[in-house]
């Protein structure tokens, strides 16, 4: 199998998620979190998406998956353990061109999901091709030691200095970027030194402040 990585612009997706277990609370966790639009598929949930159903938050149908349930969809995520589940759902979703994820089933999916480092709107993926999920959370882990906090203030002030430059019509190099980014900026970021970091990356790349 080849994977294409690729980031998706989830903001109201239509997402089926199929199972009310641990693995299916973890993906809707995920989904929330990017604000899609979600529905459940089980006969019985977990206390947090019974929490959520009542909050809202998604929408609940306590039964068991039945054929037909992926219309409207754009994607599913299937967490059942169930193999004949995962098959029957796979062949419907390529009828209905509906994209479709079986936990611990490469060959029932159309995509997998990699293990998540989030530093604010720094994002960092790490994939196995679905061989080996426990490699991947183990070097996501690793990069947890190197991507320390400070690189969410980083991805910010990154974004906001980039932002103000297109408005003046400066162009920078990726070099320059680097270099700059590279410097003592995160240790300003990491002193609390907010607007010394963005005057030092300004000065880095060349442009008064």
């Amino acid at each position: 199998m080849s994977f294409f990585p690729i980031y998706l612009e989830m903001t109201a997706r239509r997402c089926l998620v199929i199972g009310g277990g641990a693995v299916a609370e973890r993906k809707i966790a995920n989904l929330l979190e990017v604000d899609a639009k979600v529905t459940v598929i089980s006969p019985d949930v977990s206390e947090n998406i019974a929490r959520w159903s009542k909050a809202n938050s998604i929408q609940l149908k306590a039964r068991r998956y039945q054929a037909g349930d992926l219309a409207g969809f754009e994607m599913v995520f299937v967490a059942t353990d169930d193999g004949r589940v995962n098959a029957e759902v796979y062949q419907e979703g390529r009828s209905r061109g509906v994209w479709v994820n079986a936990a611990d089933d490469p060959a029932h999916c159309d995509f997998i999901l990699p293990s998540v480092l989030r530093r604010g709107d720094l994002t960092v993926a790490v994939s196995s091709r679905g061989q080996s999920p426990a490699l991947a959370r183990t070097v996501r882990e690793e990069l947890e030691i190197y991507f320390s906090r400070e690189y969410e203030q980083l991805a910010a002030l990154a974004a906001e200095t980039r932002a103000e430059l297109r408005k003046r019509s400066l162009h920078v190099s990726f070099e320059t970027w680097r270099k700059a980014l590279s410097g003592d900026v995160r240790q300003l970021l990491m002193r609390g030194e907010v607007a010394r970091a963005k005057s030092h990356l300004l000065k880095e790349l060349g442009v008064a402040p």
